[in-house]
Protein backbone atom coordinates (compact mmCIF):
# COMPACT_ATOMS: atom_id res chain seq x y z
CA UNK A 1 0.00 0.00 0.00
CA UNK A 2 1.30 3.46 -0.94
CA UNK A 3 2.22 6.13 2.28
CA UNK A 4 1.28 9.37 2.11
CA UNK A 5 4.05 11.89 2.04
CA UNK A 6 4.81 13.85 5.05
CA UNK A 7 5.50 17.59 5.27
CA UNK A 8 9.36 18.36 6.01
CA UNK A 9 9.81 20.59 9.40
CA UNK A 10 13.45 21.77 8.51
CA UNK A 11 12.80 23.18 5.22
CA UNK A 12 9.73 24.68 3.48
CA UNK A 13 8.78 22.84 0.36
CA UNK A 14 9.21 24.30 -3.24
CA UNK A 15 6.43 24.77 -5.27
CA UNK A 16 6.40 21.86 -7.81
CA UNK A 17 5.76 21.43 -11.48
CA UNK A 18 2.73 21.93 -13.02
CA UNK A 19 -0.04 19.49 -13.47
CA UNK A 20 -2.20 19.38 -16.45
CA UNK A 21 -6.18 18.92 -14.87
CA UNK A 22 -7.09 15.57 -15.87
CA UNK A 23 -11.02 15.24 -16.45
CA UNK A 24 -12.86 13.43 -13.87
CA UNK A 25 -13.68 9.74 -14.57
CA UNK A 26 -16.64 8.21 -12.58
CA UNK A 27 -15.58 5.58 -10.85
CA UNK A 28 -17.17 2.09 -11.26
CA UNK A 29 -16.84 -0.92 -9.07
CA UNK A 30 -15.00 -2.99 -11.20
CA UNK A 31 -11.18 -0.15 -10.88
CA UNK A 32 -9.48 -0.04 -7.25
CA UNK A 33 -10.00 2.83 -5.19
CA UNK A 34 -7.76 5.99 -5.46
CA UNK A 35 -5.34 6.91 -3.03
CA UNK A 36 -6.17 9.51 -0.20
CA UNK A 37 -5.27 13.12 -0.66
CA UNK A 38 -2.59 14.40 1.58
CA UNK A 39 -3.72 16.04 5.18
CA UNK A 40 -3.70 19.56 5.18
CA UNK A 41 -1.12 21.05 7.65
CA UNK A 42 -2.17 21.63 11.23
CA UNK A 43 -2.53 24.73 13.18
CA UNK A 44 0.90 24.72 14.58
CA UNK A 45 2.51 24.03 11.04
CA UNK A 46 0.61 27.19 9.31
CA UNK A 47 2.05 29.08 12.23
CA UNK A 48 5.62 28.19 11.96
CA UNK A 49 5.48 28.59 8.03
CA UNK A 50 3.92 31.69 8.63
CA UNK A 51 6.87 33.57 11.21
CA UNK A 52 9.47 31.30 8.31
CA UNK A 53 7.93 33.79 6.14
CA UNK A 54 8.07 36.74 8.07
CA UNK A 55 10.60 36.44 10.16
CA UNK A 56 13.08 39.99 9.26
CA UNK A 57 9.66 41.94 9.46
CA UNK A 58 8.99 40.33 12.95
CA UNK A 59 12.51 41.06 14.14
CA UNK A 60 12.26 44.49 13.00
CA UNK A 61 8.70 45.78 14.61
CA UNK A 62 9.75 44.09 17.96
CA UNK A 63 13.15 46.08 17.62
CA UNK A 64 10.64 49.17 16.87
CA UNK A 65 8.58 48.12 19.39
CA UNK A 66 11.38 48.10 22.45
CA UNK A 67 12.72 51.45 21.08
CA UNK A 68 9.17 53.13 21.86
CA UNK A 69 8.41 51.68 25.21
CA UNK A 70 12.09 53.11 26.23
CA UNK A 71 11.51 56.63 24.85
CA UNK A 72 8.29 56.78 26.45
CA UNK A 73 10.18 55.68 29.99
CA UNK A 74 12.45 58.67 29.21
CA UNK A 75 9.88 60.90 28.44
CA UNK A 76 7.87 60.27 31.53
CA UNK A 77 3.92 60.77 33.03
CA UNK A 78 4.27 64.09 31.13
CA UNK A 79 5.08 62.60 27.45
CA UNK A 80 8.42 65.17 27.79
CA UNK A 81 11.47 64.10 27.06
CA UNK A 82 13.25 64.48 30.63
CA UNK A 83 16.03 67.04 31.13
CA UNK A 84 19.68 66.11 30.84
CA UNK A 85 22.24 66.56 33.13
CA UNK A 86 23.98 69.59 31.64
CA UNK A 87 20.25 71.05 30.78
CA UNK A 88 19.92 71.16 34.37
CA UNK A 89 22.94 72.49 34.95
CA UNK A 90 22.19 75.19 32.50
CA UNK A 91 19.12 76.33 33.63
CA UNK A 92 20.37 76.23 37.74
CA UNK A 93 23.30 78.84 36.41
CA UNK A 94 20.94 80.43 34.51
CA UNK A 95 18.50 81.03 37.81
CA UNK A 96 21.06 81.99 40.27
CA UNK A 97 22.57 84.73 37.66
CA UNK A 98 18.79 86.40 37.34
CA UNK A 99 18.04 86.02 41.27
CA UNK A 100 21.18 85.22 43.39
CA UNK A 101 20.62 83.73 46.26
CA UNK A 102 21.18 85.40 49.84
CA UNK A 103 24.14 84.55 51.89
CA UNK A 104 24.15 82.87 54.56
CA UNK A 105 25.59 85.67 56.50
CA UNK A 106 22.29 87.88 55.41
CA UNK A 107 20.08 85.12 56.76
CA UNK A 108 21.75 84.78 59.74
CA UNK A 109 21.68 88.43 60.25
CA UNK A 110 18.00 88.76 59.60
CA UNK A 111 17.56 85.71 61.78
CA UNK A 112 18.76 87.66 65.07
CA UNK A 113 18.33 91.42 64.65
CA UNK A 114 14.81 91.09 65.94
CA UNK A 115 16.76 90.43 69.47
CA UNK A 116 19.38 92.74 69.03
CA UNK A 117 19.18 95.92 71.06
CA UNK A 118 21.31 99.18 71.75
CA UNK A 119 22.15 99.99 75.36
CA UNK A 120 22.98 103.48 76.61
CA UNK A 121 24.09 104.01 80.33
CA UNK A 122 23.76 107.33 81.82
CA UNK A 123 25.28 109.18 84.90
CA UNK A 124 24.86 112.69 85.93
CA UNK A 125 27.93 114.74 85.23
CA UNK A 126 29.56 116.94 87.83
CA UNK A 127 31.89 118.80 85.40
CA UNK A 128 28.65 120.21 83.27
CA UNK A 129 27.37 122.19 86.67
CA UNK A 130 27.97 125.86 86.87
CA UNK A 131 30.98 127.03 89.09
CA UNK A 132 28.42 129.40 91.19
CA UNK A 133 25.80 126.01 91.57
CA UNK A 134 28.99 123.87 92.40
CA UNK A 135 30.33 126.70 95.08
CA UNK A 136 26.87 127.11 96.27
CA UNK A 137 26.40 123.62 97.13
CA UNK A 138 29.65 123.44 98.67
CA UNK A 139 28.76 126.22 100.75
CA UNK A 140 31.81 128.15 99.29
CA UNK A 141 30.37 131.24 98.08
CA UNK A 142 27.25 133.50 99.00
CA UNK A 143 25.09 133.87 95.82
CA UNK A 144 23.29 137.29 95.53
CA UNK A 145 19.17 136.96 95.82
CA UNK A 146 18.49 136.29 92.54
CA UNK A 147 14.94 137.42 90.50
CA UNK A 148 12.12 134.70 90.13
CA UNK A 149 12.93 134.05 86.76
CA UNK A 150 16.82 133.33 87.75
CA UNK A 151 15.61 131.39 90.96
CA UNK A 152 14.11 128.80 88.83
CA UNK A 153 17.29 128.85 86.57
CA UNK A 154 19.48 128.42 89.67
CA UNK A 155 17.57 125.61 90.89
CA UNK A 156 17.57 123.69 87.48
CA UNK A 157 21.51 124.27 87.44
CA UNK A 158 21.95 123.08 90.91
CA UNK A 159 21.05 119.62 89.27
CA UNK A 160 23.65 117.96 86.46
CA UNK A 161 21.46 116.78 83.79
CA UNK A 162 22.18 112.95 82.57
CA UNK A 163 24.74 112.36 80.45
CA UNK A 164 24.97 109.35 77.99
CA UNK A 165 28.56 108.10 80.02
CA UNK A 166 28.43 104.26 77.55
CA UNK A 167 26.98 103.01 74.66
CA UNK A 168 26.89 99.54 74.10
CA UNK A 169 24.76 96.20 72.97
CA UNK A 170 22.26 93.53 73.94
CA UNK A 171 20.48 90.57 73.16
CA UNK A 172 16.47 89.30 74.31
CA UNK A 173 17.49 85.91 75.66
CA UNK A 174 13.77 85.79 77.02
CA UNK A 175 10.88 87.34 75.37
CA UNK A 176 9.56 88.90 78.40
CA UNK A 177 12.28 91.20 77.93
CA UNK A 178 15.37 89.50 79.71
CA UNK A 179 18.26 91.14 78.06
CA UNK A 180 22.18 89.97 78.25
CA UNK A 181 25.12 92.81 78.04
CA UNK A 182 28.90 93.47 79.54
CA UNK A 183 28.77 94.40 83.06
CA UNK A 184 31.54 96.97 82.11
CA UNK A 185 28.40 98.83 79.63
CA UNK A 186 26.19 99.54 82.66
CA UNK A 187 28.61 99.59 85.44
CA UNK A 188 28.06 102.90 87.39
CA UNK A 189 25.40 103.96 85.04
CA UNK A 190 22.29 105.51 87.36
CA UNK A 191 19.89 105.49 84.62
CA UNK A 192 20.17 102.36 81.98
CA UNK A 193 17.67 102.33 78.59
CA UNK A 194 17.71 99.92 75.75
CA UNK A 195 16.28 100.62 72.15
CA UNK A 196 14.86 97.63 70.19
CA UNK A 197 14.67 97.35 66.13
CA UNK A 198 11.25 98.59 66.27
CA UNK A 199 12.53 101.78 67.69
CA UNK A 200 10.70 101.54 71.10
CA UNK A 201 12.80 102.90 73.78
CA UNK A 202 12.48 101.60 77.55
CA UNK A 203 14.03 101.99 80.47
CA UNK A 204 15.75 98.69 82.05
CA UNK A 205 16.93 97.73 85.63
CA UNK A 206 19.56 95.60 86.20
CA UNK A 207 18.59 92.02 87.62
CA UNK A 208 22.25 90.55 88.11
CA UNK A 209 25.19 90.67 87.09
CA UNK A 210 28.21 87.92 86.56
CA UNK A 211 31.49 89.68 87.38
CA UNK A 212 33.93 86.60 86.48
CA UNK A 213 32.20 86.79 83.06
CA UNK A 214 31.78 90.21 82.88
CA UNK A 215 28.31 89.90 81.79
CA UNK A 216 25.04 91.51 83.65
CA UNK A 217 20.93 90.22 82.99
CA UNK A 218 18.93 93.79 82.33
CA UNK A 219 15.23 93.17 82.39
CA UNK A 220 13.38 96.00 80.43
CA UNK A 221 10.32 97.97 81.56
CA UNK A 222 8.57 97.95 78.56
CA UNK A 223 8.80 95.77 75.72
CA UNK A 224 7.32 95.30 71.37
CA UNK A 225 4.65 93.33 71.31
CA UNK A 226 6.47 91.41 68.86
CA UNK A 227 9.30 90.78 70.71
CA UNK A 228 11.47 87.78 70.08
CA UNK A 229 13.97 86.09 71.57
CA UNK A 230 17.16 84.63 69.98
CA UNK A 231 18.37 80.82 69.45
CA UNK A 232 20.83 80.10 71.30
CA UNK A 233 23.38 76.90 70.85
CA UNK A 234 25.91 75.23 72.73
CA UNK A 235 29.81 75.86 72.38
CA UNK A 236 30.43 71.95 72.70
CA UNK A 237 30.74 71.40 68.45
CA UNK A 238 31.94 74.44 68.10
CA UNK A 239 35.27 74.19 66.34
CA UNK A 240 38.13 76.86 65.21
CA UNK A 241 37.63 78.07 61.69
CA UNK A 242 33.91 78.16 61.62
CA UNK A 243 32.31 81.18 60.54
CA UNK A 244 30.65 83.15 62.90
CA UNK A 245 29.40 87.13 62.76
CA UNK A 246 29.23 89.97 65.78
CA UNK A 247 26.47 92.04 65.30
CA UNK A 248 26.27 95.37 67.51
CA UNK A 249 26.53 99.01 67.77
CA UNK A 250 30.28 99.91 67.28
CA UNK A 251 31.00 103.17 68.27
CA UNK A 252 27.23 103.55 68.56
CA UNK A 253 26.60 103.15 64.96
CA UNK A 254 24.62 100.51 63.69
CA UNK A 255 23.18 98.03 64.06
CA UNK A 256 26.35 96.52 62.24
CA UNK A 257 27.12 93.25 61.15
CA UNK A 258 31.19 91.78 60.63
CA UNK A 259 31.93 87.82 59.27
CA UNK A 260 34.86 85.95 60.30
CA UNK A 261 35.88 83.34 61.57
CA UNK A 262 36.16 81.12 65.30
CA UNK A 263 40.44 81.80 65.73
CA UNK A 264 40.51 79.80 69.13
CA UNK A 265 38.64 78.07 71.88
CA UNK A 266 39.57 78.18 75.99
CA UNK A 267 41.22 81.43 75.68
CA UNK A 268 42.18 83.70 78.81
CA UNK A 269 42.17 87.61 78.65
CA UNK A 270 43.60 90.52 81.44
CA UNK A 271 41.73 93.62 81.22
CA UNK A 272 44.36 96.80 80.74
CA UNK A 273 44.35 97.77 83.81
CA UNK A 274 45.29 94.18 84.79
CA UNK A 275 42.37 93.95 87.33
CA UNK A 276 40.17 91.72 85.35
CA UNK A 277 40.94 88.09 84.73
CA UNK A 278 38.43 86.26 82.18
CA UNK A 279 39.22 82.35 80.82
CA UNK A 280 37.51 79.95 78.80
CA UNK A 281 36.33 82.64 76.07
CA UNK A 282 35.75 82.41 71.88
CA UNK A 283 38.45 83.79 70.08
CA UNK A 284 37.29 85.31 66.61
CA UNK A 285 38.20 87.72 63.88
CA UNK A 286 35.03 89.35 63.02
CA UNK A 287 35.56 92.97 63.44
CA UNK A 288 34.49 94.44 66.98
CA UNK A 289 35.29 97.69 68.41
CA UNK A 290 34.10 99.94 71.62
CA UNK A 291 30.09 99.40 71.34
CA UNK A 292 29.90 95.97 70.02
CA UNK A 293 30.18 94.73 73.93
CA UNK A 294 27.61 92.71 75.10
CA UNK A 295 26.42 91.80 71.53
CA UNK A 296 25.92 88.48 69.89
CA UNK A 297 28.56 86.29 68.32
CA UNK A 298 26.34 84.29 65.79
CA UNK A 299 26.58 81.52 63.22
CA UNK A 300 25.39 80.98 60.06
CA UNK A 301 22.76 79.93 61.38
CA UNK A 302 21.61 82.88 63.48
CA UNK A 303 22.08 81.12 66.61
CA UNK A 304 23.97 82.94 69.73
CA UNK A 305 27.12 81.03 70.72
CA UNK A 306 28.87 83.80 72.85
CA UNK A 307 28.34 87.37 74.11
CA UNK A 308 30.99 89.97 72.65
CA UNK A 309 33.34 91.33 76.00
CA UNK A 310 36.94 92.09 74.58
CA UNK A 311 39.12 92.92 72.00
CA UNK A 312 42.95 92.42 72.31
CA UNK A 313 44.67 95.98 71.12
CA UNK A 314 48.56 95.72 72.28
CA UNK A 315 48.41 99.64 71.84
CA UNK A 316 46.45 102.81 73.57
CA UNK A 317 43.64 103.12 71.17
CA UNK A 318 41.04 101.09 71.48
CA UNK A 319 40.44 99.72 68.03
CA UNK A 320 40.29 96.03 66.60
CA UNK A 321 43.44 94.71 65.37
CA UNK A 322 42.14 91.40 64.73
CA UNK A 323 41.74 89.32 67.70
CA UNK A 324 38.55 89.53 69.72
CA UNK A 325 36.75 87.56 72.68
CA UNK A 326 33.01 86.53 73.38
CA UNK A 327 31.77 84.93 76.47
CA UNK A 328 30.38 81.25 75.64
CA UNK A 329 26.69 81.33 76.23
CA UNK A 330 26.77 77.95 78.71
CA UNK A 331 28.16 80.85 81.01
CA UNK A 332 25.74 83.58 79.92
CA UNK A 333 22.70 81.77 79.87
CA UNK A 334 23.37 80.09 83.23
CA UNK A 335 23.91 83.14 85.17
CA UNK A 336 20.62 84.00 83.81
CA UNK A 337 18.86 81.31 85.52
CA UNK A 338 18.65 79.41 82.33
CA UNK A 339 19.13 75.08 82.35
CA UNK A 340 22.42 74.46 81.10
CA UNK A 341 22.99 73.45 77.10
Amino acid sequence: MKKAPLYSRSRRPGPGPAVPAVPAVAATSAEPAAPAAPAAPGRRQRALQAWRRHERRLWWLGLLLVLALAWAWRAGPSGKPALTIEQIDHLMRKSIAEKPLDSAAARAYEKVIPSVVRVVGYAKDEDDTPDHAKAAREGTETPARPEAGQRKEAARAKEPEMKERGVGTGVVIIDNGTILTNLHVVLGAEQVKVTFMDGLEAEARLVSVMPEHDLAVLQSRKIPDDLAAATMRGTADLRPGDRVMAVGFPFGVGPSASEGVVSGLKREFRSPEGDRLLTNLIQFDAAANPGNSGGPLVTMEGEVVGIVTAILNPTKQRVFVGIGFAVPIENAAAGAGMPPF
